[in-house]
């Protein structure tokens, strides 16, 4: 398993903004990277804070090339960034580090607000586009569905997501901060969607108007219903910047919608009163150049990072507990991992050993034990029992050795040679596992 990205920690916004992908983008995004004959499988993940590519390499021996393919098809999507100018803020992670921090990032334990709900929920979003393009197949897919009981794992067994800190929560008060309170002030909501409703909640009844503006204007008018807030059309965005005080961003535009014309012009309109925007948006709504201008202030996601910080104490001692779960949850997995690579040694063992036996069964029903043959279902029995009993030990000892990282694979080779064996059980390319594959040697589930 491999993951290439970049995110908060490694670029800033404007790195980040050029290779989100929205829902409309991801289709044909997920398409182009599946059409590289380097990649397997593969899903796109792409959030305010981070845009990554988990992939499997169709070769076991083909780690770089797959690499390769995925830091080319990044750069093609991220247009006027050059390959060479993202290299300096991408990582790249391969086999236990990419499963750990998948599992990590699903947990929200690598997010800019530790604990925050949102990811797992985007995480979800990635599968699904990912699975609806044909593009997850087996083990990258099941290690996905991992991730989310992960998630689930840490949120019950810790206080990790204890308290309301997400970007939101923490946009509102800064704008708290800065007023002093916003009981005299007005704040509007660019945008309708999950991080507009948890900023709408966030202020409560705090704000002395709300008002929510969003090109749909059916989805602003159902949002402001279930608030204290109104609805206003797309086309008052100009007018609506003159009377509030607080302008929190957060469409999907892939464009600003917020220009510095605009807001010079409400300025002039305002007649010198602060105007603050917060903008929580990647791509950003608001136009760099709009921080510029006489009494206007702008935050993007990046800014918050400080302001998060002051919120993250009471969770970070949840932090290490969370990361045994994670540590716990990764050991299991490639215990799992390792299992189906010797798994077919022991499928084609049993396979054959089975055949052997009900070869001379059939041998001798047509010879000396013909009178027998009323009796065939339970000699076929017998075999199965036989073999069963016979191929336990050996079948058990070579799971153990896988999940336990020794020497599985030489064992393996050695049982191969000795039975002359040619392998069943791979799912050919293309078909789910679960058609094709157990789930581990011995046919035990990985727990869900």
């Amino acid at each position: 398993m491999l993951v290439v990205g970049l995110s908060h920690r490694t670029a800033p916004v404007e790195v980040r903004e050029r290779l989100a992908a929205g829902a409309d983008a991801l289709p044909e995004l997920l398409a182009r990277l599946a059409s590289r004959r380097e990649l397997a499988e593969v899903m796109f993940l792409s959030t305010c804070n981070r845009v990554e590519v988990f992939a499997l390499p169709k070769a076991a021996d083909g780690v770089d090339a797959a690499l390769a393919a995925i830091r080319d098809e990044l750069a093609h999507h991220g247009g006027a960034v050059s390959g060479d100018a993202l290299a300096a803020y991408q990582y790249q992670k391969r086999d236990e580090e990419a499963v750990r921090h998948l599992f990590r990032v699903a947990a929200s334990l690598d997010s800019m607000v530790l604990g925050e709900p949102q990811i797992l929920g985007q995480v979800k979003e990635a599968y699904d586009a990912a699975l609806a393009a044909g593009t997850l197949k087996s083990l990258l897919g099941r290690c996905v569905s991992r991730a989310f009981a992960v998630a689930k794992r840490v949120r019950t067994e810790t206080s990790i997501g204890a308290g309301t800190v997400s970007i939101a929560s923490v946009a509102v008060e800064l704008a708290w901060r800065v007023f002093g309170g916003l009981g005299d002030h007005a704040v509007l909501l660019v945008g309708a969607g999950e991080m507009a409703e948890a900023a709408a909640r966030s202020l409560g009844n705090g704000a002395r108007a709300l008002h929510i503006c969003n090109r749909s204007f059916d989805r602003a008018a159902t949002l402001a219903g279930t608030l204290n807030a109104s609805a206003v059309p797309w086309d008052s965005l100009a007018a609506e910047l003159v009377q509030a005080d607080v302008v929190v961003t957060s469409t999907a535009s892939p464009t600003f919608v917020v220009t510095h014309e605009m807001v010079k012009r409400a300025m002039k309109a305002r007649k010198g009163r602060t105007l603050l925007f917060v903008d929580i948006a990647v791509p950003r709504n608001v136009e760099p150049s709009v921080h510029g201008i006489d009494n206007v202030y702008v935050f993007n996601v990046d800014d918050l990072e400080q302001e998060v910080a002051r919120g993250m104490k009471a969770r970070q001692a949840e932090r290490e507990a969370a990361e045994r779960i994670v540590d716990d949850e990764v050991a299991q997995f490639l215990a799992w991992t390792r299992g189906l690579q010797v798994q077919p040694t022991g499928v084609a063992m049993r396979a054959k050993t089975r055949a052997v036996l009900l070869s001379e069964l059939e041998r001798s029903l047509g010879g000396r034990l013909k009178h027998l043959e009323g009796d065939r279902a339970a000699l076929t029995q017998m075999v199965d029992s036989a073999v069963n009993k016979l191929l336990h030990a050996p079948t058990t000892r070579l799971k153990a050795r896988a999940a336990d990282g020794d020497d599985a694979g030489e064992l393996a080779l050695a049982i191969r040679f000795l039975f002359d064996l040619q392998e069943v059980g791979v799912a050919p390319e293309g078909e789910s596992s679960s058609d094709a594959v157990p789930d581990a040697v011995g046919d035990e589930p990985l727990p869900h």
